[in-house]
């Protein structure tokens, strides 16, 4: 008998909720146990950030030196947590051409959404300077590229994202967004933006050219992404104003970073300088032992599993 309950897709779970009537925010995520923090938190999706991806997995800058293995590795780690939740992820400029782009393996990994930038392959953070840009024809071969290759291997949502405002202007950086929607993007990201007046203009604009491609009716008109980055040169703004502006997809792809950072910097300053570590648990005591970590991550959850199988693994306790 075949199944008539076949779950959604991550990709048709992630247009669902972009047909809502309202703004989805999302965490930017780079290891399992900030995914975990944030599925516990009940984020309902989870966004794969590059620069995170970077440091935590290489402890390299955001400049180019993940490449497509790192990436995919990381998603499809992400992707299989939870996969109710959409993981949308960074996809930075294809990693080549449009063959490298078409075999990036992130639609297999479970990925439901990735977006493509018109950087060089040497790029960067979008928050840093000196941004250098591949022509418009070479980023919407790229946009081509995925469009063709999920009509074969099956769904993901794809976003265009131009660096153009930088360096082009914002007309110009606009005008190769409404050209990668035409060339088959699903959504549109303008990053770097430096002023509130510019974030309501783009989410204006491109609001209003709706999505000509296969997946139009699913889309249209245009959804637009909006990037937060702490420390970077947007405004920050919260989600009922993103909302307010126009905006349907809202990413903070380092809200928690420097927590990270500073949290292990201060534990690292003290374990050096007295050679001991005093409880982390918090203020009440409760938390901080490294079984309510393993709880977080699904421990018992193995155990459980482990056992209506028939297992004995774990017969003798954790």
């Amino acid at each position: 008998m075949a199944n008539t309950n076949t779950p959604l897709s991550a990709a048709a779970r992630f247009r669902a909720m972009l047909r809502e009537d309202r703004t989805i925010v999302s965490p930017g995520v780079y290891d399992g146990l900030g995914a975990r923090v944030c599925l516990q938190n009940g984020f309902d999706t989870l966004y794969m950030t590059g620069a995170g991806t970077a440091i935590s997995t290489l402890g390299m800058p955001d400049l180019g030196l993940a490449t497509a293995d790192d990436m995919v590795r990381n998603a499809a780690m992400l992707a299989s947590l939870d996969r109710n939740v959409p993981v949308i992820a960074d996809a930075d400029t294809g990693y080549g051409g449009p063959v490298m782009v078409a075999r990036t393996r992130y639609i297999l990994a479970g990925v439901a959404g990735l977006h493509l930038e018109d950087q060089v392959i040497a790029k960067r953070c979008g928050h840093l300077g000196g941004k250098e840009l591949v022509d418009e024809a070479t980023f919407l071969a790229r946009i081509r590229a995925a469009d063709a290759a999920r009509k074969k291997v099956g769904d993901i949502v794809i976003i265009a994202r131009t660096d153009a405002l930088q360096s082009l202007g914002f007309d110009a950086a606009i005008d190769r967004l409404k050209k990668a929607v035409v060339a088959g993007a699903d959504m549109a990201f303008l990053e770097g933006m430096t002023s509130k007046e510019q974030m309501e203009r783009a989410a204006k604009e491109l609001v209003s050219s709706p999505a000509e491609n296969a997946y139009a009716e699913d889309q249209a008109p245009t959804p637009c992404l909006l990037n937060m980055v702490n420390g970077g040169v947007t405004p920050l703004i919260d989600a009922k104003e993103a909302q307010r502006m126009g905006y349907k997809f809202v990413i903070w792809p380092i809200f928690a970073l420097m927590s990270a950072f500073n949290a292990y910097d201060a534990a690292a300053k003290e374990l050096k300088k007295t050679g001991f570590l005093k409880d982390q648990g918090d203020e009440s005591g409760v938390r901080g032992g490294v079984r309510e970590v393993f709880e977080l991550c699904g421990m018992s959850e193995c155990v459980r599993f482990d056992e209506e199988m028939g297992g004995k693994t774990y017969s003798n306790g954790v």
